[in-house]
């Protein structure tokens, strides 16, 4: 596994992933997002979850995490190139997606916790806090 940082595109299976949506045309980019997200989403509880697609899956949902209030815009030269349509709609699968990253087992957890992951454990739950809905109060700024 060619791995250089905690970022959600900072491994040789993110960026070919990202590589594989910008191969696809714009009508179909959606759809490669969606299946990444559910290969790590329906992997049933107490069955690992492959190191590759669990990458896949964090890169997914940092795409989602992009478009939503609060997220950070793709600014690695490993994410996509080209245009990306809206994927708001994704937010509770890449959810589920990344809370089943996060769960033993899943083999890249297994192995961010063997080399001191914590950086990369606090960067998928802040992609968590991106796509999961804030308070009505909180969308509009108003303070409670």
């Amino acid at each position: 596994m060619g791995t250089w940082g905690v970022g959600p595109f900072d491994s040789d299976t993110a960026a070919d992933f990202c590589g594989e949506v910008d191969g696809v045309v714009l009508g179909e980019r959606e759809q490669a997002v969606r299946v990444a997200l559910l290969r790590a989403a329906d992997v049933p509880d107490g069955v690992e979850i492959d190191a590759c697609e669990a990458e896949r899956a964090v890169a997914a949902a940092a795409l989602v995490a992009a478009q939503c209030p609060g997220g950070e815009s793709v600014a690695s030269v490993y994410g996509p190139d080209e245009p990306l349509p809206d994927l708001t709609g994704l937010r509770g699968l890449a959810v589920e997606a990344l809370g089943r990253v996060l769960t033993e087992p899943s083999e890249l957890y297994e192995l961010w916790a063997e080399s001191g992951g914590e950086g990369w454990v606090a960067e998928v739950r802040r992609l968590e806090n991106v796509l999961l809905p804030q308070p009505a109060g909180e969308q509009l700024g108003f303070f409670r």
